[in-house]
């Protein structure tokens, strides 16, 4: 039987000796420094494998650098054992370390908590109790934060930060490299762009150009992992067959326009399945929806939606052919720029992406011959002067009937 001062020993190296963490700076992790002092817990939630645990990691780091007393440091993962109570982790750390959680501060770690059942219960009991004392971290690798009960059993003690694959600019610096001025070296930005798209977004594929190799870690560590444990084990799904091809859909095919009622028939489901799964897909971060745009939100949910898969099929990656290129680099932008919308109206007229806080930006991803007349028809209907095409190389910018079109190569769009 494991016993759990054998794990904790095993995933607290600082306990015993120095701790030395390979770390590449990701943007996230400066913004939520500045919520760190504030007694609210702080969690990750993002994908597998995007690096949640290496930011827990990051804090432990800073934190001895800091001055923190290193044997105050806990951090544990669910993904070891899923049935111990967070009170009995602590007792166990208590007899151990001979520590009194309520006589000192600690910082509390605690990894892919959604695998404790009722978590949020015990993690509300354990904030009461030590929130002066303890500054708690978590990670998730579903959105922890969705579900109602969640929202009011931690309501005011939890700060939510979502963790994404990792974006070119990180990219340029896992490959420790910083080209500027941008415009002087394309060449080479370009060709790093051709690379980065292998990676998928994730850290550990950085350099990695096999496509074996890249195809098993996809399979076994993020997509199998989450079709086939996860997800049943969450929401005790019994025919994992439909969940799969459901997804398998997305996963060779981004961007499909999804009806509901005829996906339940070629699956023999209902449709509230086929709605569930989905809704399953997109809580795990494996899926993506993108709504199509409207100057009035009450249309959003009636209109049509787009699903892109979080990761696309690693065949369709290594595919030459224009069409499979161009359906990887549309994948790469949507997912890159963390878009909710695209555009599409009854004339068929589309947009990739609909960008912006306060104006809307219309963005059309073009891999091969431009085409001006989907962010055209975009701006006379919502009467807006300026458009973006994302290219894969050309650079220009065109007026039309008093419209600006800019076009952007991708490499350089994602870093400006």
């Amino acid at each position: 039987m494991i016993k759990i001062s054998d794990v904790m020993n095993d995933l607290n190296p600082w306990w015993k000796e120095e701790f030395t963490l390979e770390y590449h700076e990701r943007e996230i992790y400066k913004y939520v420094q500045k919520f760190m002092p504030m007694p609210q817990v702080v969690a990750f939630t993002g994908l597998r494998r995007v690096g949640k645990t290496t930011l827990m990691h990051k804090i432990v780091v800073d934190a001895i650098k800091s001055g923190f007393k290193s044997e105050n440091i806990l951090f544990f993962s669910f993904d070891e054992l899923r049935q111990i109570e967070i009170r009995d982790l602590i007792r166990e750390y208590e007899k151990l370390m001979q520590k009194d959680f309520k006589k000192s501060n600690y910082l509390l770690l605690l990894d892919e908590i959604q695998k404790l059942e009722n978590w949020e219960d015990r993690l509300k009991g354990i904030y009461d109790i030590y929130k002066n004392k303890v500054k708690i971290i978590i990670s998730g690798s579903e959105s922890l934060f969705i579900r109602k009960k969640t929202k009011e059993t931690l309501e005011g003690r939890l700060f939510d930060f979502k963790v994404d694959p990792i974006s070119f600019r990180e990219f340029l610096r896992f490959k420790k490299v910083d080209f500027k001025p941008i415009n002087l070296y394309e060449k080479e930005l370009s060709m790093l762009f051709d690379e980065f798209i292998l990676t998928l977004g994730f850290p550990e594929l950085v350099g990695i150009k096999d496509k074996e190799v890249i195809k098993k870690y996809v399979h076994d560590s993020i997509i199998g992992r989450i079709i086939f444990k996860d997800i049943p084990a969450l929401y005790n799904i019994k025919d994992i067959s439909v969940l799969e091809s459901l997804f398998n859909i997305l996963f060779v095919e981004p961007g499909q326009l999804l009806e509901l009622s005829e996906l339940s028939k070629e699956l023999k489901v209902t449709r509230q399945t086929i709605s569930n799964y989905l809704k399953y897909l997109e809580e795990s971060f494996l899926v993506k929806k993108l709504y199509n745009f409207s100057t009035n939100r009450r249309k959003l949910e009636r209109k049509l939606k787009k699903f892109y898969p979080a990761v696309v099929s690693v065949d369709l990656l290594f595919k030459e052919d224009t069409l499979s290129k161009s359906k990887v680099f549309e994948w790469l932008l949507v997912n890159q720029l963390k878009t909710e919308f695209f555009w599409r109206d009854a004339y068929k007229n589309e947009v990739d992406m609909v960008l912006g806080d306060g104006e809307s930006k219309p963005v059309e991803i073009k891999y091969g011959k431009l085409s001006y007349k989907g962010v055209m028809a975009f701006l006379r209907k919502f009467k807006i002067d300026k458009g973006v095409i994302v290219s894969y190389e050309a650079e220009l910018e065109k007026n039309i009937n008093g419209k600006t079109v800019s076009v952007i190569p991708a490499f350089k769009f994602l870093l400006t």
